[in-house]
């Protein structure tokens, strides 16, 4: 039996189904949109003109509820499986005219012309500066997001397993002891000695656990790789 690829979109809808009920987004964006309807006409035309927007004049009654995210949401989901949000100016892979049609759909149905757009992909799909399943989306206002439209491949099923080690500096760790534990397992007895004994193991354990951890660092700062709470919505290769 094949195991299923992860689908970005569903992870995004469950993790916002745990921390939030549909009444409580409904009535933030509600408030949200009640006031920025008010606003000075040229803040919002300033902001519909910079790439770095984030509002849109959105109808609230035409906004579909499954569809709104919160930053924290899709911030938790980019660093559980390393993926990047960021402009859509960054991203190097091919629009689909799907998407196209849909936003050219969204300023039609809410009289607007939407602003800001943002995507989730992982990051061989951005044109990054130096220092497989995107999902398209458009700023709603005050950390709320619009998903207009996904498309490609779903992740790889193991990619939140992969991804783990590079989290975060603790989670690093772990993995490093870990991986050197098992290496300790599977050494084989009696090279050094013929009676193995525990202080001969712990210092197999030792040697491998700073062979494995140089090994990381090394490659941590050659390739230029940081982890993933500090390159989730960076624009830089090398962040």
């Amino acid at each position: 039996m094949l195991i299923k690829k992860t689908n970005i979109e569903e992870r995004l809808q469950y993790l916002k189904n745990k921390q939030t009920n549909e009444q409580d987004i409904l009535q933030a964006v509600h408030k949200l949109l009640a006031v920025d309807n008010h606003k000075d006409d040229l803040v919002l035309e300033t902001l519909s003109k910079s790439n770095d927007a984030n509002h849109n004049d959105f109808v609230f009654d035409l906004l579909e509820t499954e569809r709104i995210y919160q930053l924290e949401q899709i911030k938790e989901i980019c660093i559980n499986y390393r993926l990047r949000f960021l402009d859509s100016k960054y991203f190097k892979g091919e629009l689909p005219y799907e998407a196209i049609l849909k936003i050219k759909s969204l300023e039609k149905k809410h009289n607007t012309k939407l602003n800001g757009f943002k995507i989730i992909a992982p990051s061989k799909l951005f044109k990054l500066e130096n220092a497989d399943d995107p999902l398209l989306f458009a700023p709603i206002g005050n950390g709320y997001y619009y998903l207009i439209h996904k498309w490609g491949n779903d992740l790889n099923p193991f990619r939140k397993i992969l991804m783990w080690p590079y989290k975060s500096f603790g989670n690093l760790i772990i993995a490093t002891l870990l991986v050197s534990l098992i290496a300790t397992g599977l050494f084989p007895e009696g090279v050094f000695s013929n009676k193995p004994n525990s202080t001969q193991a712990g210092m197999i354990f030792f040697f491998i656990f700073k062979s494995i951890a140089a090994v990381v660092i090394y490659y941590g700062f050659a390739a230029g790789k940081n982890f993933n709470t500090a390159i989730w919505n960076s624009k830089y290769f090398n962040a």
